[in-house]
């Protein structure tokens, strides 16, 4: 599977930006996808993740409520919608798959990555 994410940007406080990832193959349906960001000067971490079906999901403590991660089997695509973005929210921010749902909660390492894409929130 090769992930593409898209959308980062730069967005002022309280602002909202939707970051898609764009996956390729015939199996996207069999992986579960996640969403980590990693900040400039600090560790990876877990963001958002959903199951194969996306009947289930997932959040770190320091985004629910504010971020939702959806998926569409059918084009292949992952979706965070972000908002009321604050600037502790600045990061590149990877799109990762692996069949594995704990893993993409952040429990080992997934498979696949994407690139990442960067989100700059301003103050």
């Amino acid at each position: 599977v090769q992930l593409v994410e898209s959308g980062g940007g730069l967005v002022q406080a309280g602002g909202s930006l939707r970051v898609s990832c764009a996956a390729s193959g015939r199996t996207f349906s069999r992986y579960c996808m996640g969403w980590f960001r990693q900040a400039p000067g600090k560790e990876r971490e877990f963001v958002a993740a959903i199951s194969w079906k996306g009947s289930s999901t997932y959040y770190a403590d320091s985004v629910k409520g504010r971020f939702t991660i959806s998926r569409d089997n059918t084009k292949n695509m992952v979706y965070l919608q972000m908002e009321s973005l604050k600037p502790e929210d600045t990061a590149v921010y990877y799109c990762a798959a692996d069949e594995r749902l704990g893993v993409v909660r952040g429990v080992g390492e997934p498979d696949y990555w994407g690139q990442g894409t960067l989100v700059t929130v301003s103050s």
